[in-house]
């Protein structure tokens, strides 16, 4: 699609152009980091257990808002393949922990190093300047993910997450 000024497009239409490049970009950075062949349950399981630190099959439901069963089959999955282990949890005997294992540990940094190669090599295909545009744009996508919702009632949205309000 070519590039339209962007006080011509509507914010509607730049919502759906956002999105759908968003999308696109994600789908390729994770088709380029997935050396390995995991799902992306498996994915985010391993990354949350990085940031976080050991946890249980429920605080991980919670955090990537799945139902337990699904994370348990993701990290039964995850421990048979060696990169997550089970711990026993230091004050609940009845809970059990899963953290990474060494090879849980490399499994991301091979990922993340695969991803970093391949947008290195995308960006050096781009003018300083368009470089700079994109330091600026991901600056304004950081403040939109971190924006609180509003009540939609209040601005008077039907609260279905449909555009047509706008």
């Amino acid at each position: 699609m070519t590039a339209a000024p962007v006080a011509s497009l509507s914010l509607e239409t730049t919502i759906s152009e956002l999105a759908l490049a968003i999308g696109q970009l994600l789908r390729r950075l994770r088709a380029e980091s997935n050396p390995d062949g995991l799902t992306w349950s498996q994915t985010m399981a391993l990354s949350r257990l990085e940031k976080a630190g050991p946890a249980t099959t429920a605080d991980l439901a919670r955090m990537e808002s799945v139902k337990p069963q699904s994370m348990g089959a993701t990290l039964a999955e995850l421990e048979r393949e060696g990169l997550v282990l089970r711990q026993s949890h230091p004050t609940d005997g009845r809970q059990v922990l899963f953290a990474l294992t060494a090879e849980g540990v490399q499994a991301r940094r091979k990922r993340s190093a695969a991803k970093q190669k391949w947008l290195l090599a995308a960006m050096a295909e781009l003018d300083p300047g368009e470089r700079q545009t994109l330091v600026s744009a991901a600056a304004l996508i950081k403040r939109l993910s971190e924006a609180e919702p509003e009540d939609p009632q209040a601005r008077g949205h039907s609260g279905d997450g449909t555009l047509r309000d706008l």
